[in-house]
């Protein structure tokens, strides 16, 4: 039963697939709307509901929402991928908030909703972007709040600063879109409810009754693995279908299901209730109900709180193990469930009966959950969960709930316990417990720290994680840190974790969900978790090569917010298409012996498999190719050399029969003859595995290592770091489309950077010419690296099935399939020794580093560069390195968002740090030191370094960290920290400098007959905004044809890339495409002018007056001049390269019971030199800063022991969302001195600022430093903090134990 997206293959984690349902009552004639993931949304359960998508609000053709027009105003679209849905999910929370409620309420100003600006931010906390940081997508969104000050939104093409006004902003009206038409409501007036369906040849069956329900569970065609039982689906989400199933019955029609009934002793939710109604129906009640009702918020998304039901989350909590916060928390809330079994019994069980029962079959199902109301009177309730976002979205590490019923201590003046139960769930055991033998002790008790430390010794005897869990040791901590943020607030005396939590506060990251007790409140401060998201921006704009320079808005971004933008997979299916999806090899060095397929239904459903033997006889088995490095096969054959690998491509007749089939193929392996697998650096060092680093490619050592060292008064002789990998994360995964032609012909639409090495690669493939083969990329949803060589394995896959098959065939991987095989950045470790001076002053660095570069070279011969490049920031004074790139049995890594240089730079900001430590210095005034001066920067950096004008780096690191307000909140942080013991803050100022190379680059201007102009480009827009650019560089071009000077910037189309028409486009990276592109352009432009120039002086000569652009091109038209110009623009040799500086301070707050951290401030200064256009610098910055910070905390690149990745999907792999993103973020583009050698003295900004991000982890750094300061007088204040710094590393090493060794110094304490 498909789904009712649109295809994306992202299973609910990304809400790019946000939709508004809207369900109608004729009975009481009103319309109920909630938003929904349609990628878990069968189509037969929105039967009689009306499905408004973004393209639905707002279109071409209609006109745009005031939603679409925002998010385009505030430049909140890049790639434009994940817009729509973001569209979606702030037009539902504006649907919702501005829903009339019973008994009315003022309405909201003119041109506002009725959202409030904390609403706001939440509206699209279930929403991934990779692309923008979040930042304007937030000012967006909150441009609709009532309650917002417009003047601190960010920047906006509807007013400039200080001139903020709501009448500028496109008007808002709550009643503009109507989610349920009239006409719709008649038809569903005018028809009979069917009845349910029980016919053997019908696929979905709608019970009324359990008696129903049991009559199709008789039946003979009832099948536990072709029959599903559904309520909303959201379960496929994490637990994937792993075969097709024929026949599905829905069970939201059974009443008992959806009962919710109030009374004095409770109230009692029918299972299939969601979870969005069941936090209403708690809100409402005791407050008891009301922390349930706010821990139930932090659960999944919004879109998936609307739909998922309770009742299946406690079903997979029981059946399959699921870390489920629900089952928790109402464990703790003394809840019930009533079931009916196989037998047709009906069962009443405590949760935790029902829960320690063995896992229930298909057949047994969940009617409803019964919670107690327990009052308020002496009765203390709290929850907690630690995760890596607060706002939910992300699985907890561990989650608690714990309830009590206290009185007064007489003899005390304390608390004493008389009831308590404690529950903990998702630490890694079968289900949530209840640490029963904690309870019995602490019953009759007054709390101390010797009765704490106590229940916590028995706590660890309780919560067991089971082997395999990640993390083990640190979800002990997690639960010992809950229990005795609880209890503290019940002793007297003792220093009260949760004092510095606002009431009703964060239970996300950690933080404890608040109390009820009648004892006066002692909370008093916000937590850090819910400061509102501020931001600054400061630029200078520039009118001298207008429209270049301006702010204007990006290329088709009012498209990409409808929904109207085409992808690839949006392309119409072509007559006879076939579908493919990889089947990828699990094992690392092994022979393919045979692949079968097991008997299912998504078996019957393959027509073929292609594989190594279906290449041409004159193609070559090659997937991805890049010139002089080497290249990668496409199939493994006839040994897979890593886990991942493809080794075929089933065929089916539609992309969920495919993704189900490859499911279904059962591979034998054999190793026989072949050596072990070599998976790491230290393997391959071990067996001289490396790949070679042409000698062009060589980075140079400066200076001699020796010499410089036996000048140092100090020396740190083995230091070491590790960086792990990152994922691409691209909203849009690998995807293409081929259709053979005529004479041996193909032409692919690709989603690739790359097209003109993917046409190379294809034909080599095929073993066809190149001009036999199109690739056609119009633009990408997300690439950051990814879709570059990588992007090439899809097309070619889709080519030589296409050919083979003789009819079109089309692939768009699932999230994990592209996570296991995609690669992405290059995990490295490295040991270092290094000299300094007393004061400070670096003299020498060796550097010996291992990359893991996989089994392909890709693109890796270029690391050793890159990472030295952005290293040599700082003045070693001697700089000697040994780079080995290990050749493993890995997939092959490749360039991903500055590749090797965010690498560099932070291994030196770890050696610099390390190097203050020694010194007991400031870290600062070490960097400062050791900063370039021109001379030594030329040395260096060679001609890159430029004039010494252009050296901006110094006076950018001064204006942070040397400034008045700096120290002032250095000082602000040395005090938090004196007087906070379970949080500890840090503040760190990183410079950075990035070397860009200009590419030589193809470019085309077309004028036709109606003056409207067409430009090709060998860039391809990614959303970096090069379309953009391009369009005001030929407007720029072209002015000075046009009578007010100014070229036509509207009548301006980018096309899309055609490896045929536009040949030599090369690829898009490395940051200066955009600049390479338009450069190519203008020159183009200037071809143009000096043919059109003749004609409109004639014209100017005959009427006197300066000719309107139509009609100079009409005459030159007349006059058969030509109208195209191409360029191929090529770099001056004497300037191939130049640098890019920044600087930038952070500010974090660690929680030290949890390892929870907050960014709470950012500030970022970045050079972009005369910007082509600061709206799409400044958003280039903010997302590459915040991708940064989730390379540098959670973004978690796990594999098994064979080297396959397992945090394969949003499940499991974290990247950074609206919660996690500074709490204010300030970012200032300052115009260093013209520099005529670059592009109208731009600067590249796509790669450079996410170097910046390390300086939350290096601020992460200091706040541990202060708490192992705090905790652990004598553990060393020097440590090594790899990448990324997860909440699971943080904790460690803050220490696993602080806990306990409190307790234990206050136990001492209190004895003596």
């Amino acid at each position: 039963m498909g789904e009712i997206d649109r295809g994306i293959p992202q299973v609910g984690g990304c809400g790019a697939c946000v939709v508004l349902i809207s369900k109608y009552d004729p009975t009481t004639d009103e319309v109920t709307e909630f938003s929904a993931s349609s990628c878990l949304t069968l189509v037969n359960s929105v039967n009689f509901c009306s499905v408004t998508t973004s393209e639905g609000i707002g279109n071409t053709r209609d006109g745009y929402h005031p939603v679409q027009q925002r998010l385009s105003g505030f430049h909140a679209s890049q790639c434009g991928f994940c817009t729509p849905g973001m569209c979606m999910s702030i037009f539902s929370a504006l649907v919702k908030a501005d829903k009339p409620k019973p008994g009315g309420e003022p309405a909201a100003p003119p041109g506002f909703s009725k959202l409030t600006s904390c609403e706001a931010e939440h509206a699209v906390s279930g929403n991934l972007c990779r692309c923008t940081g979040y930042r304007p997508i937030i000012d967006a969104c909150k441009s609709f709040a009532a309650d917002v000050d417009l003047e601190d939104l960010g920047l906006n093409t509807f007013w400039k600063k200080g001139c903020a006004d709501v009448g500028k902003l496109p008007e808002y009206s709550a009643d503009s879109v109507c989610t349920f038409p009239d006409f719709l409501k008649s038809e569903i007036k005018s028809l009979i409810p069917p009845e349910v369906i029980t016919g053997d040849d019908s696929s979905w069956f709608h019970p009324q009754s359990i008696r129903e329900l049991h009559s199709l569970s008789d039946s003979d065609w009832f099948d536990d693995n072709s029959v599903k039982i559904v309520a909303s689906n959201t379960g496929s989400g994490v637990y994937k279908d792993q075969d097709l199933h024929d026949k599905y019955i829905d069970i939201k029609g059974i009443p008992e299901l959806s009962v919710i009934n109030r009374s004095s002793k409770g109230v009692e939710i029918g299972a299939a209730v969601s979870i969005a109604k069941a936090i209403e129906v708690f809100s409402d009640g005791t407050p008891v109900f009301s922390k349930i009702a706010d821990h139930l918020s932090k659960v999944a998304t919004p879109f998936v709180r609307n739909t998922a039901t309770i009742g299946g989350n406690l079903i997979m909590a029981q059946r399959l193990e699921f870390p489920s916060d629900i089952a928790t928390v109402l464990l703790a809330a003394g809840s019930t469930v009533t079931i009916a079994t196989a037998s047709k019994k009906m069962l009443c069980l405590t949760l935790e009966e029902f829960l320690e029962q063995p896992p229930c079959d298909v057949r047994t199902i969940l009617l409803s959950v019964s919670v107690p109301d327990w009052g308020s009177e002496n009765v203390i309730f709290e929850t907690s969960r630690a995760s890596p976002r607060p706002f939910g979205n992300a699985v907890s590490y561990v989650n608690s709930a714990f309830l009590a019923r206290t009185s007064l201590y007489a003899a005390s003046g304390g608390i004493l316990i008389e009831d308590i139960c404690l529950a903990f769930g998702a630490y890694g055991g079968n289900h949530a417990i209840r640490a029963r033998k904690v309870e019995e002790f602490l019953k009759g008790k007054s709390v101390s720290a010797p009765v704490i430390l106590e229940a916590v010794r028995l706590l660890k005897e309780a919560i067991l994680p089971s082997e395999g869990t990640t993390h083990p040791e640190y979800r002990v901590s997690l639960a010992v840190s809950f229990l005795f943020s609880f209890l503290s607030s019940l002793a007297n005396g003792l220093d009260e974790p949760a004092k510095a939590i606002a009431p009703n506060g964060s239970c996300a990251n950690g933080i404890m969900n608040g109390s009820v007790k009648s004892s006066p409140q002692k909370h008093v401060e916000v937590a850090s978790d819910y400061l509102p998201i501020r931001s600054r921006q400061e630029m200078v704009f520039n009118d001298e090569y207008k429209p270049v320079g301006k702010p204007v808005m990006k290329a088709g971004v009012e498209l990409q917010a409808s929904g109207e933008a085409v992808y690839v997979d949006d392309i119409p299916a072509p007559k006879d298409c076939l579908y493919g999806a990889f089947i990828y090899s699990t094992h690392p060095h092994a022979h393919i012996k045979s692949v079968n397929f097991k008997s299912s239904l998504a078996s019957q459903k393959v027509i073929t498999v292609i594989s190594a033997k279906d290449i041409p006889n004159d193609g070559a088995n090659i997937g991805s190719s890049f010139p002089m490095f080497g290249d990668e096969a496409l199939f493994g054959d006839p040994v897979s050399e890593f886990a991942g690998q493809n080794i075929g491509i089933v065929i089916a007749e539609t992309q969920q029969y495919a993704y189900m089939a490859a499911k279904q193929a059962m591979i034998e392996y054999s190793t026989e003859k072949l050596e072990p697998p070599i998976l790491t650096i230290e393997d391959a060092i071990q067996h001289d595995s490396y790949f070679h680093t042409p000698p062009f490619l060589a980075p140079t050592q400066i200076g001699d290592f020796d010499k410089e060292m036996s000048k140092a008064d100090h020396k740190i002789l083995s230091g070491e770091v590790k960086l792990e990998s990152q994922y691409y994360f691209y909203m849009e995964t690998q995807t293409a489309l081929a259709i053979p032609d005529e004479d041996n012909c193909i032409t692919v639409y690709s989603s690739t950077q790359t097209p003109e090495v993917t046409q190379g690669v294809i034909a080599k493939c095929l073993g066809i010419p190149l001009h036999n083969v199109r690739v056609i990329t119009r633009r990408v949803g997300g690439g950051f690296g990814g879709k570059a060589m990588k992007g090439c394995h899809v097309a070619c896959a889709v080519a030589v099935a296409a050919f083979k098959m003789r009819r079109p065939v089309r692939m768009y991987l699932d999230r994990k399939t592209d996570m296991i095989m995609a690669g992405g950045r290059h995990p490295m470790k490295a040991k270092y020794s290094v000299g300094f001076k007393s004061d400070g002053t670096l003299t020498a660095l060796r550097l010996d580093l291992g990359i893991n570069a996989g089994i392909s070279p890709d693109i890796s011969a270029m690391m050793p560069m890159s990472i030295i490049g952005a290293l040599k920031k700082y003045n070693w004074g001697a700089l000697s390195f040994d780079v080995k790139v290990c050749k493993t049995n890995m997939s092959s890594k490749s360039a991903m968002r500055a590749p090797g240089d965010v690498q560099g730079s932070f291994i030196a900001e770890a050696i610099i740090e390390h190097v203050a430590s020694m010194l007991g210095a400031d870290t600062n005034a070490v960097r400062k030191k050791n900063l370039h001066g021109i001379d030594s920067l030329k040395v260096f950096y060679g001609d890159a370094a430029g004039e010494e004008p252009t050296y901006s780096l110094v006076t950018m690191f001064d204006k942070l960290a040397a400034s008045p307000e700096y120290k002032q909140r250095v000082a602000a942080v040395e005090r938090f920290n004196g007087g906070s013991r379970w949080k500890k803050r840090g503040i760190s100022c990183v410079p950075i400098t990035y070397e860009v190379r200009l590419r030589a680059t193809p470019g085309k201007v077309s004028i036709l007959n109606d003056g409207s102009i067409a430009v090709e480009v060998g860039g391809i827009e990614i959303g970096q905004g090069l379309w953009t650019k391009v369009k005001q560089m030929a407007a720029f071009g072209l002015g000075p044809l046009c009578p007010d000077g100014e070229g036509p910037l509207d009548m301006v189309r980018v096309i899309q890339a055609d490896s045929l028409s536009m040949i030599q486009g090369g690829f898009t990276g490395g940051s200066t495409t955009s600049e390479n592109s338009c450069e190519a352009v203008r020159l183009s432009c200037a071809e143009l002018v000096e043919r059109l120039m003749p004609i409109k002086k004639s014209l100017e000569a005959t009427s006197g007056t300066r000719p309107s652009w139509t009609a100079l091109i009409a005459q030159a038209t007349m006059a058969s001049v030509n109208l195209a110009a191409h360029a191929y623009w090529k770099p001056d040799p004497s300037f191939v390269s130049y640098l890019n500086y920044g600087a930038g301070v952070s500010e974090v707050e660690v929680d030290v019971l949890t390892g929870a951290m907050t960014i709470l401030r950012s500030d970022l200064v970045y050079d972009c030199g005369q910007s082509l256009n600061p709206a799409v610098d400044l958003g280039q910055v903010e997302g590459a800063f915040v991708q940064g910070v989730g390379f540098f905390t959670n973004e978690e690149y796990a594999t098994n022991a064979d080297g396959l990745v397992i945090n394969d999907g949003t499940w499991t792999y974290k990247i950074p969302t609206v919660d996690t993103i500074p709490k204010q973020l300030n970012v200032e583009l300052i115009n260093s001195a013209p520099d005529h050698k670059r592009v109208l003295s731009s600067k590249a900004s796509g790669e450079p600022p996410l170097l910046l991000a390390s300086s939350v982890h290096c601020a992460m750094r200091e706040a541990i430093r202060a708490a192992r300061k705090e905790f652990a007088v004598d553990s060393p204040l020097t440590f090594q903090m790899d990448v990324p710094a997860t909440m699971a590393t943080v904790k460690e090493l803050c220490g696993l134990d602080v806990v306990e060794r409190h307790l234990e110094s206050l136990s001492a304490a209190a004895k003596a």
